[in-house]
């Protein structure tokens, strides 16, 4: 992670096939396409890579989280139940929809606590998001269960976890409705770009009008096409598509990267009896995008983050601080900061934000550091880099 890292003659092809043919748009212009048709050929790789019945691309995995719910009937008032580590993009696209996010705490798999799930749901409950949170998941089968006997959707944003399985289930294709993302750091990128999986045929028809202005996509004159619901604009191009295209038939390769250069990693870090490493979930495989660990307090993690930084190692993200992934820092949630009105209703099922505290959430995060996994590093730069991880962490203790 990311692919950016390993462009090469595969990408240039399906690129250069989109300029030579001159059709840049994923919908209509077809007796100009000579059949050149990127993002659908995309989409019928990430079903048979995904296993899932149905893929819908979309314009980033931000988009990929907002069309999920829309597609599922997420609305006003509703309220969805989601972790406090994660990126700004999932309360963003649940306020979006004039939803109100409910943040619940993590547990060591820095993923959504089952419990703090079960003591959220309120009658207004509609959805439990679950974010696979670097390269890794959360307890499914309690999470399955609970929405089973809750009658409540469970949304798998696994925009971090693509390659990652449960049970031999890829991450994405567990729940009602999977969310990818393919930005320039993803493990697979297209530029920008995301994607929405599911078995469920209303939700992916709803997905495939919602993300294209209601279209309805029926026929081959655009023109005619009808509008059976509201929509708005969340499509891909087909450049960016093609990139997605190549991408997606190369992550064997890159998955097999990742998991190589994971293992020199935490075989390293594995004997420095202080370190304990995050819990995956008996069935789960991770998909090596990222090597997070627990050291044995903040002081220590902040240390250690510090040396590593010093070090020269970088992608070393100490959470607790960081004001893009961990509820800590999101003063602009808290406080409301917008630029377009908020209801009265979102600001009424916010207003826990104000004395709420994550205790639970604070002692994971606060001693975790997580490091990306990089597809370019050579063998002697990974053995060299976990040289410099052990110094780094052992001077912290």
């Amino acid at each position: 992670m990311p692919g950016f890292e390993r462009f090469g003659d595969q990408e240039r092809k399906e690129v250069q096939d989109v300029l030579d043919n001159g059709v840049l748009m994923r919908y209509g212009f077809d007796g100009m396409r000579n059949g050149h048709w990127k993002a659908k050929e995309l989409e019928r790789e990430l079903e048979r890579t995904l296993q899932t019945k149905h893929a819908q691309l979309v314009s980033s995995g931000t988009a990929a989280v907002t069309v999920a719910l829309a597609s599922a009937g997420i609305g006003a008032g509703d309220e969805v139940i989601m972790p406090t580590f994660t990126f700004v993009a999932s309360f963003e696209a649940i306020m979006m929809l004039g939803a109100v996010p409910v943040l619940v705490d993590i547990d060591d798999t820095l993923a959504v606590d089952p419990k703090a799930v079960e003591a959220a749901i309120t009658p207004k409950t509609k959805a439990v998001m679950v974010v696979q949170m670097c390269g890794s998941m959360g307890r499914m089968e309690e999470l399955e269960a609970i929405c089973k006997n809750n009658k409540l959707l469970l949304i798998e944003d696994a925009c971090q976890a693509i390659g990652a399985t449960f049970n031999n289930k890829p991450l994405g294709s567990i729940g009602d409705l999977g969310c990818f993302s393919f930005d320039f750091v993803k493990t697979i990128t297209s530029g920008e770009g995301g994607a929405v999986v599911t078995n469920n045929d209303s939700y992916y028809t709803h997905t495939d009008q919602y993300s294209d202005h209601g279209h309805d996509h029926i026929g081959s004159d655009r023109g005619a096409e009808t509008h059976p619901y509201l929509g708005y604009n969340f499509r891909i191009s087909e450049l960016h598509a093609a990139v997605g295209l190549a991408q997606i038939k190369r992550l064997p390769e890159f998955l097999e990267v990742q998991k190589r250069n994971f293992t020199v990693l935490r075989e390293a870090l594995s004997a420095v009896p202080e370190v304990t490493f995050r819990t995956v979930p008996k069935g789960g495989e991770e998909s090596y995008a990222f090597l997070s660990f627990f050291l044995p307090d903040l002081e220590c993690a902040r240390k250690a983050s510090k040396g590593l930084k010093e070090a020269g190692v970088d992608g070393c993200f100490h959470y607790y601080d960081n004001n893009w992934h961990y509820v800590r820092e999101w003063s602009h949630l808290k406080n409301i900061k917008s630029l377009y009105p908020v209801s009265a209703e979102v600001k009424k099922g916010l207003a826990y934000l104000e004395t709420k505290t994550f205790e639970q959430s604070d002692h994971y995060i606060a001693r975790n550091i997580s490091c990306l996994i990089k597809l370019s590093w050579t063998e002697e730069e990974v053995k060299r880099r976990a040289e410099l991880m052990v110094e780094a962490i052992k001077g912290a203790l």
